[in-house]
């Protein structure tokens, strides 16, 4: 049953948000402050999650929210999933929550999802008259509390520039990649090559102490000479603080990895960089689980050369102060 939102969190008298209802599914790290910037932009926002804490704290952002996910598609305009992956959108995005929708609806699925995880999705939607778009999210969750996220869209122009202004209330960069698929291939090349990339910075830095330079100079080196990167000159700080970005599960960062090889063993390139830095991840998964932190796979390569990237004054692991401002927009 949903329940309406306090009075506090209503638009403005005269204001129609572009949309009467939302369907919002997910309201976890990124879930959440995605609900509390459209119901700020006007948007009417129906929420639900399987966890009943994070439907409270949809409502408390001023979100409805409901007791199952075909309860709060009920007549919504769009449904929006943002969801861990392919597996949670599979199962979240059933035939009930589909015929729930309002007529002419739209599904924007903004998980890190695959090509080949959404299709049985996109048939199903398709055969309920939903039209699709995909809108997998660059950045972590205080982009989002602040609307500067990078979507990666795939799908139609035109239903693109009908969502527009609802994707532009969480947003500040809207790239249109091109057909359904796109932007799930670009987002996981997007998160392929920043995996590689930490994993092959910290293999220069660890091989340049060794080899007795010291870590100030190398990373001033490397940072404004031909190999620099946005890892090195954003992300990096926060490793050499002793962080290792507990954003995302290593264990979602191995699927993803492994989705691209999939992709790339379907469609015949060669993948073997790629193959790399999935079995670095595959071999970090094993030693420490399916535990948070993006660089863990160079914690794993610290750990067998039995040297700490750190600064002087670093800690040896854990989080750093002001750490996730210096960091560049990733994945979820």
């Amino acid at each position: 049953m949903a329940r309406r939102a306090a009075a506090s969190t209503r638009a403005a008298p005269g204001y129609h948000p572009p949309m009467s209802t939302i369907c919002l599914i997910g309201v976890g790290r990124m879930g959440e402050p995605l609900c509390a910037g459209l119901v700020r932009a006007g948007y009417r926002v129906r929420a639900y999650d399987v966890l009943a804490e994070r439907r409270e704290a949809a409502l408390s952002h001023g979100a409805l929210t409901a007791d199952s996910a075909a309860a709060a598609a009920a007549g919504a305009d769009v449904l929006l999933t943002v969801l861990p992956g392919p597996a949670e959108v599979a199962a979240a995005v059933d035939d009930a929550v589909l015929a729930a929708l309002a007529s002419r609806a739209t599904w924007i699925d903004m998980s890190s999802n695959t090509p080949t995880g959404a299709e049985p999705c996109w048939k199903r939607a398709a055969a309920h008259g939903v039209a699709v778009l995909e809108a997998p999210i660059g950045g972590s969750p205080a982009d989002a509390a602040a609307a500067r996220l990078r979507l990666f869209v795939g799908g139609e122009d035109a239903l693109l520039e009908r969502h527009r202004p609802l994707l532009s209330a969480v947003s500040d960069r809207i790239t249109h990649v091109g057909g359904p698929g796109t932007g799930y291939v670009a987002k996981l090349l997007v998160n392929l090559l920043w995996f590689g990339q930490a994993a092959a910075t910290a293999e220069a830095l660890l091989l340049g102490r060794r080899a007795g330079i010291d870590l100030g100079v190398l990373t001033e080196t490397l940072a404004a000479g031909p190999a620099s990167t946005a890892f090195i000159r954003h992300d990096l700080p926060a490793l050499l603080a002793g962080d290792y970005l507990t954003d995302f599960g290593l264990d979602r960062i191995h699927d993803q990895l492994t989705a691209v090889t999939a992709l790339a063993e379907q469609l015949a390139t060669p993948h073997s960089v790629a193959d790399t830095v999935r079995h670095l991840h595959a071999e970090a998964l094993e030693r420490y689980g399916p535990v948070d932190g993006e660089l863990l796979a160079v914690a794993l390569l610290e750990e067998k050369a039995g040297i700490l990237l750190r600064h002087p004054a670093a800690p040896a692991a854990g989080g750093s102060t002001g750490a996730a401002e210096r960091r560049a927009e990733r994945h979820p």
